[in-house]
């Protein structure tokens, strides 16, 4: 899958495509209602798949740290939307000058003289342009105008209750990770590049490959079972703290993964942490020792985990 970074990249081979415009936090069951419209359409029309969604999402711009914590940064996008077959990822930078773009200029120089549209599906609730004045409406005129169709697809329902990124972030941050994995339809993960650390726990013989999380605030924290995709196209259990780390007095939140039966070196690797089950709530601890002795019983808990899923699934 093709990522553009940037309408100042968009050039005449981006021309004809069909395409879905929108936040896409958490690719959820709900955006999969649409990509999957999506992907039916660039069959039918022999086009590409193109997504476009926006960094900062709007309402960081907005609310700033009031912002709703987020569910999925731009890799973990592109990591779900290459899984789904689609074709190209647009992301645009997500400005005050940008956001004060008419619906009308919106829809002129982007849709039809940057991407040239051929068929657009948005989500029932969609809005865009300044003061989000542009709706479902105005994008049929311009289809109508334009020679491009527009459809929307209503909100999925799950139990009667509407699928939305808010409420997997409520089922995250309460650590219910089966019923938020209901409404993703797949295990909650996280994606990123593994960075040098302060190797503290390489000190206690316990390392860990750590990932920055760069937004404003995580929807969960904690110490998670977890296992780990993306190592030589193999999958490894290991047990993971997400959290800011206040006994060594970190201030970043980060994911720390410690892997289990590996050796090596992981630095610059991208990794896939999915997310299993939640064994406790992060705690400042009074000294590092207390610490250590925690951690091992982390470990142990996790790899408890493991086995008891493994007997689960043979018996199934």
């Amino acid at each position: 899958m093709e990522l553009v970074r940037g309408i100042h990249n968009l050039n005449s081979q981006h021309q004809g495509c069909v395409l879905s415009i929108g936040n896409f936090d958490g690719i959820h069951c709900g955006h999969n209602a649409v990509l999957s419209r999506l992907l039916r359409e660039a069959k039918r029309l022999n086009v590409p798949a193109t997504v476009m969604t926006f960094e900062p999402q709007p309402e960081e711009l907005f609310l700033g740290d009031n912002a709703p914590a987020r569910l999925s940064r731009l890799r973990d996008k592109f990591v779900q939307l290459e899984k789904l077959k689609l074709d190209r990822l647009l992301c645009v930078s997500f400005t005050r000058q940008f956001a004060n773009i008419s619906a009308e200029a919106f829809i002129e120089e982007l849709l039809i003289n940057k991407l040239n549209i051929k068929f657009l599906v948005v989500g029932d609730d969609f809005h865009f342009g300044y003061q989000r004045r542009g709706d479902f409406q105005l994008l049929q005129q311009a289809g109508k105008k334009h020679g491009f169709e527009v459809v929307d697809t209503q909100s999925l329902v799950q139990q009667s209750q509407r699928i939305s990124s808010t409420r997997i972030r409520d089922f995250l941050a309460k650590g219910e990770l089966a019923q938020a994995a209901d409404m993703l339809g797949r295990k909650y993960s996280i994606a990123g590049r593994v960075s040098h650390g302060r190797k503290l726990g390489r000190t206690i013989g316990v390392p860990t490959a750590n990932l920055l999380l760069k937004r404003r605030v995580s929807p969960l924290s904690g110490v998670f079972v977890v296992t780990v995709l993306g190592i030589k196209g193999k999958s490894y259990q290991g047990v993971a703290n997400i959290g800011t780390r206040p006994t060594v007095k970190g201030e970043r939140q980060q994911l720390e993964v410690h892997i289990f039966n590996f050796e090596g070196d992981l630095y610059g690797e991208q990794l896939e942490v999915v997310l299993e089950e939640k064994l406790r709530s992060e705690v400042k601890f009074e000294s590092f020792a207390e610490l250590k002795v925690q951690i091992d019983k982390d470990i142990q808990d996790a790899k408890r985990w493991h086995e008891n899923a493994s007997i689960k699934t043979i018996n199934n």
